[in-house]
C-alpha cells in the first residue's frame, strides 16, 4: 500500500477527523458533483462514491447524499453507515430503511436502485469485504455501541 494512502487511512480513521470531516466533505461533494453534471466526486479519488438520492423517512422529499461505496460483480454497490464513527445511525440509513427506493448517481449517470439491508452472514460478509477494502471501518465501529448497518443496492 502507498504511504499516502495509508497516512490517509490512519488520518481517517481518528475522532478529529470524525467531528470535522462530516461539515464539509458532503458539502464540497455536493458542489463539484453539480458543477460537474455528475462526473466527479472529489472524496472519489480515495474511495469510489456515488450520490445517493432516496426520500427522506420524515420529509417525502428527495435527500441527496455523496457516500463512499464498494461497487460490487454485476453493477451493485454496497454502503456503509460508518457516520465516520460518530455515534448515531446517519439520517440516509433511516431513509433507505423507511423508502428502499432510491436513485444514485455513478460516474455521470443515474441509476434506479433498490436498497436490502443486510443481515447474518450476508452481514458479516460483506463486512468483512469493507474492512479489507477500507481498514478505518474497523476503527468507526469500535468507538460506536450501535451496529454500523450496511446496505446492498441492487438495479431496479
Amino acid at each position: 500500500m502507498p504511504t499516502g494512502e495509508r497516512l490517509i487511512q490512519r488520518v481517517s480513521a481518528t475522532r478529529t477527523f470524525a467531528r470535522i470531516a462530516p461539515h464539509f466533505i458532503p458539502a464540497l461533494d455536493r458542489a463539484v458533483h453539480r458543477l460537474t453534471r455528475g462526473k466527479v466526486l472529489l472524496s472519489a479519488r480515495m474511495l469510489p462514491g456515488v450520490v445517493l438520492t432516496a426520500t427522506g423517512a420524515r420529509s417525502g422529499q428527495p435527500r441527496r447524499t455523496p457516500l463512499a461505496c464498494l461497487p460490487e460483480e454485476g453493477g451493485g454497490w454496497l454502503l456503509i453507515g460508518s457516520n465516520f464513527g460518530r455515534p448515531g445511525h446517519p439520517a440516509w440509513t433511516g431513509n433507505l430503511l423507511k423508502n428502499p427506493d432510491a436513485e444514485v448517481s455513478w460516474r455521470g449517470r443515474n441509476v434506479p436502485v433498490r436498497a436490502r439491508l443486510l443481515t447474518g452472514e450476508e452481514r458479516a460478509e460483506a463486512w468483512r469485504t469493507a474492512l479489507a477494502f477500507w481498514p478505518p471501518y474497523a476503527a468507526y465501529q469500535a468507538r460506536v455501541a450501535r451496529e454500523i448497518r450496511l446496505f446492498r443496492l441492487e438495479r431496479r
